[in-house]
C-alpha cells in the first residue's frame, strides 16, 4: 500500500506518495498563495495529491489514505484545523473539504508532530519507541513520540516545547510570554544575538563576513566567525549552545526519550554543535548516573519529514 503526505506551509504545498517504509516514491509542489480563501488552497492540495498518484503510475486502489501536516492547532479526530496564524485559517474543515474531490480517508496533525513521526519511522529515531524531534528554525518546533505514537495532549495542542520558559521575565517571545526557549535558541534568536553583537563590536569578523550589511546575517554567521577564531563569534556560539542545552535538559527530564533528533538549518553544524551541547546536557539532567542516556543526534529527513510524517498518519491509525 501507498500513502499520500501533504506538507502544508505558508509558502508552498508539498505532496508526496510514500510507501510502507516511509520512502518517497514521487513528489511535487505548488505555491500556497496563502492570501487566498481556504477552499482554493484545499482544492489545490486535493488536485496535487491526485496528480502525484497519477504521475507515479500508481492505482488509486493501492493508496490507503492522505495525511496533512499543517502549522497550528488541529482537531485530529474531526479533521479540522482550528487555528493557523500564518495561513489565516480558523476552524477550517480540511477533511470534509478535500473529500469533495478525493475519495480517501484523510488525516490531519500539526507539522512538528508529523516531522517527529517521520523521524521515528524512517529517520534518525527509527526503532525507538520514545523520541523527540526538535527543529531549530524561525521558531522551535517540537514533536514527541511516546510508545510509537504522537503525543498531542487531550486537546491536540501539546508539545509546544519551544514555549517553555528558560529565563523568568526574559526576552519577549512572539507567543506573548517572556523568556521562552524559542526566544533564545531559535535561528531567529541567534540572528538577533549576532546582529546585536556586530553593532556592539564593529571590528568583529562578523561584520567583515557580511560586508558590514547586517541584513545579510544569518544563523550560520556566528558559527563561521567562531571557526575562524573570532572572539565575538565564539562567545555567541558558546552562549547559544548553553541556551539549546538548557532546553534539551528540560525535555529529557520530562520525557526521558531514547533519542532526541535536532533538525533545522543550524543542525548542519553537526558535531561542532552537538558535542558541546551533550557535555552541558549531561551536567544538567536529573538522571546523572545508573540509567541509560538519551542519544542526541541530527535529524535525517530534512525537508521531506513533513511529507513522510503526514503520509504515515494513515499507517499508524
Amino acid at each position: 500500500m501507498y500513502y499520500v503526505g501533504i506538507d502544508l506551509g505558508g509558502t508552498n504545498i508539498a505532496v508526496g506518495l510514500v510507501d510502507e517504509e516511509g520512502n518517497i516514491i514521487h513528489k511535487d509542489s505548488v505555491p500556497t498563495l496563502s492570501e487566498r480563501e481556504y477552499p482554493e488552497i484545499l482544492y489545490d492540495m486535493a488536485m496535487l495529491s491526485l496528480k502525484v498518484i497519477k504521475d507515479a503510475g500508481v492505482s488509486m486502489k493501492d493508496v490507503k489514505s492522505i495525511g496533512v501536516g499543517s502549522p497550528g492547532t488541529p482537531n485530529c479526530a474531526e479533521g479540522i484545523l482550528i487555528y493557523a496564524n500564518n495561513l489565516k485559517f480558523r476552524n477550517v474543515p480540511i477533511r470534509a473539504e478535500m473529500q469533495k474531490y478525493v475519495d480517501l480517508p484523510i488525516y490531519l496533525d500539526n507539522d512538528a508532530n508529523v516531522a517527529a513521526l517521520a523521524e521515528s519511522i524512517a529517520g534518525a529515531c527509527k526503532g525507538a519507541k520514545h523520541s523527540v524531534t526538535i527543529t531549530l528554525g524561525t521558531g522551535i518546533g517540537g514533536g514527541v513520540i511516546i510508545d510509537g505514537k504522537v503525543y498531542s495532549g487531550f486537546n491536540n495542542a501539546a508539545a509546544e516545547i519551544g514555549h517553555m520558559a528558560i529565563v523568568v521575565d526574559g526576552e519577549q517571545c512572539t507567543c506573548g510570554r517572556k523568556g521562552c526557549w524559542e526566544a533564545y535558541a531559535s535561528a531567529t534568536a541567534l540572528i538577533r544575538q549576532t546582529s546585536n553583537a556586530a553593532v556592539a563590536n564593529p571590528t568583529s569578523l562578523i561584520n567583515k563576513l557580511v560586508n558590514n550589511d547586517l541584513t545579510k546575517i544569518d544563523a550560520k554567521t556566528a558559527f563561521d566567525a567562531a571557526k575562524q577564531g573570532d572572539r565575538v563569534g565564539q562567545e555567541l556560539v558558546d552562549q547559544y549552545i548553553k541556551y539549546v542545552a538548557e532546553g534539551l535538559a528540560n525535555v529529557i527530564n520530562i520525557f526521558q526519550p531514547e533519542i532526541i533528533a535536532i533538525g533545522g538549518g543550524i543542525s548542519r553544524e553537526g558535531e561542532y554543535l552537538l558535542k558541546p551541547i551533550r557535555e552541558l546536557v549531561w551536567q544538567s539532567v536529573y538522571t546523572l548516573e545508573g540509567v541509560p542516556r538519551t542519544t542526541i543526534t541530527v535529524a535525517q529527513l530534512g525537508n521531506d519529514a513533513g511529507i513522510v510524517g503526514a503520509a504515515m498518519l494513515g499507517k499508524i491509525m
